[in-house]
């Protein structure tokens, strides 16, 4: 469904700037912008995607990963096609990286939205699987009605949103799960055709704007797991988000058209979570290695496991009242 978009500029010679995600691009009559899924049409920017869902699932909250928030819930999770990154890497680029003609999708509207959210138990929506910046009018639409009707709204995000989207978007988005790709420009340019301030800009406001925040880093052996960028990662995020915003290294298999780099060793993700545990980080995780210790949730005072987990599955809670139960440490989670 093509439906006319908001937060753009209208200039001479029919053109039009697009102001939903930071490549803000200036759009011809009659094209499209870099992601795809906007088009200027009469002078004005039009979502093509409105309504358009190519992936839909019930996923444990876990999975996004989001581990402070909602524990051993639900979420109905929507994707669209698309995406304001060409990272080399993508995991799910045959939505992402495919035009409107090439993929399979269906129409599902907000309302639809929230009664399958209701429906299936779920506690929350999210948008995932693509960007859901550029999907800005839909995700919009349908996080309104999400409130209303007592749910939970989650954006699974490259972070490349503007100020002015992610405010109009503030009232209504509870969680924003942020890929911080990587602490160097060069790689944002070379492997993502990106910026990376812009990434930490919007982190920083959606926790400034109340969201509950959390950070994921795949680490990328040779691209980005050296010591010195990953310590340079973890100081921004203690002094921009918290010691309590929980901090996901998770490992890399070869994707897409990055296959020339290994599987990262899991020594890596050791290292960079000690990295951030001896910087004052509370909770951080690994994540794409299945039963490894560091998937679970222990108190930073005394150590106590408080939370166990087995994939995407919560298998012990222990934490209560928001306090660990041996030592009384007050726990950031969202319930």
């Amino acid at each position: 469904m093509i439906k006319e978009g908001v937060l753009f500029d209208q200039l001479p010679d029919n053109r039009a700037k697009c102001n939903v995600c930071e490549h803000r691009c200036w759009i011809a009559e009659g094209k499209l912008g870099f992601c795809g899924t906007r088009k200027n049409i009469g002078g004005k920017v039009h979502s093509l995607i409105y309504n358009t869902v190519s992936s839909e699932a019930v996923d444990p909250i876990e999975k996004k990963p989001l581990y402070h928030f909602l524990p051993d819930t639900l979420s109905y999770s929507l994707g669209s096609i698309g995406c304001n990154f060409r990272c080399e890497h993508c995991q799910n680029w045959n939505i992402s990286q495919v035009t409107l003609e090439e993929a399979r999708t269906r129409e599902i509207t907000p309302d639809e939205t929230v009664r399958r959210a209701k429906a299936a138990g779920c506690k929350s929506i999210s948008w995932t699987y693509n960007e859901p910046a550029i999907w800005h009018e839909y995700t919009y639409d349908s996080a309104v009605l999400a409130k209303k009707a007592g749910l939970k709204t989650v954006y699974v995000t490259n972070g490349y949103i503007t100020p002015e989207a992610l405010r109009r978007m503030a009232p209504y988005l509870d969680a924003y799960r942020v890929d911080i790709k990587s602490f160097s420009e060069s790689f944002y340019r070379k492997v993502c055709s990106a910026r990376l301030a812009p990434v930490l800009a919007s982190t920083k406001l959606a926790k400034e704007l109340g969201m509950h925040v959390e950070v994921i880093t795949l680490i990328i052996p040779g691209r980005n797991d050296s010591r010195e960028e990953i310590t340079q990662l973890v100081k921004w995020v203690y002094d921009n988000l918290g010691a309590d915003t929980p901090l996901h290294f998770t490992r890399f298999h070869p994707m897409y058209m990055m296959t020339d780099a290994l599987p990262t060793p899991v020594e890596t993700l050791e290292m960079a979570h000690d990295i951030a545990v001896k910087k004052g980080m509370r909770f951080v995780y690994t994540g794409n290695v299945p039963g490894h210790k560091y998937e679970n949730t222990y108190c930073p005072e005394c150590g106590a496991l408080l939370v166990d987990r087995t994939g995407f599955m919560v298998s012990e809670y222990n934490i209560k009242d928001g306090k660990c139960p041996r030592c009384g440490e007050e726990i950031a989670m969202v319930r």
